[in-house]
Order: C-alpha cells, then sequence, then structure tokens
C-alpha cells in the first residue's frame, strides 16, 4: 500500500510537513494541547476531586469488568480501569457522584466512547 504524500503544519508559516492524520508538527501540537487544557480548566474545576477520587476506587472494586455496550454486546471481558458518566457532569452535575449515573470501562472502550461522543474533544458546532 503506497505512504499518503505529507503536507504542511496547520500552524501558519510553519514550514514542517508531517504525515497522514496529523495536523500540527511535534513542536505546535505540544502548543495546541496546552491551549486546550487551558480552556478545559483543571481535573477538581471539571468535578474530579477528592470525592470522586474516592468514590472511582469503591467503583472499580465492585465493578471490575467493562460494562460498556459494545463489550455486553460481543461478550468480550476486559479490566476496566476507567468510571464512566452514562450523563456527562457538564449535562447533569448533580448527578456527578450517584451511583446509578456511573459504569466502569476499560481506557480503550471508554476512550473510543468520548471521541465519538464528544467530537474528538472539540465543542460541537451550534445548529
Amino acid at each position: 500500500m503506497p505512504l499518503a504524500a505529507k503536507h504542511a503544519c496547520a500552524q501558519h508559516g510553519c514550514p514542517a510537513l508531517v504525515g497522514r492524520g496529523e495536523r500540527y508538527c511535534p513542536a505546535h501540537q505540544r502548543a495546541e494541547w496546552k491551549q486546550q487544557n487551558a480552556r478545559r480548566g483543571t481535573k477538581t474545576e471539571r468535578g474530579y476531586d477528592a470525592a470522586w477520587r474516592r468514590l472511582r476506587i469503591a467503583f472499580l472494586s465492585q465493578h471490575p469488568l467493562c460494562e460498556c455496550d459494545d463489550c455486553a454486546a460481543r461478550g468480550r471481558q476486559l479490566l476496566a480501569e476507567v468510571v464512566d458518566h452514562r450523563i456527562s457532569i457538564a449535562e447533569r452535575p448533580d448527578l456527578r457522584l450517584d451511583w446509578d449515573n456511573l459504569r466502569a470501562m476499560s481506557k480503550r472502550c471508554h476512550d473510543r466512547r468520548t471521541a465519538r461522543e464528544q467530537a474528538f474533544g472539540r465543542s460541537k458546532p451550534q445548529p
């Protein structure tokens, strides 16, 4: 299979070439991540404080396997590493520590769900 041609870094004026699936060269990618993290706020500002960390440990101890829909449908048994909010904290902050709003997931399954449902970390366009 032939390799895709490299293209210019998305940073205006940068002469670096990047491969398929990449938007920025390594130097500008770090700057982009820093800007994204500044917009997101700290873990605590997003609702992941000491109370959350205690709840997460307790939940994973009682739910050691991934509970995502895909694993359930395929009969997979992956080790759970992440506790996911069924309804996001942004939508319902009052459910942040509600046991019934949580599900255990493998990191791989959680990353896939997050990418799909949160548009790869970007804000969804307004209609």
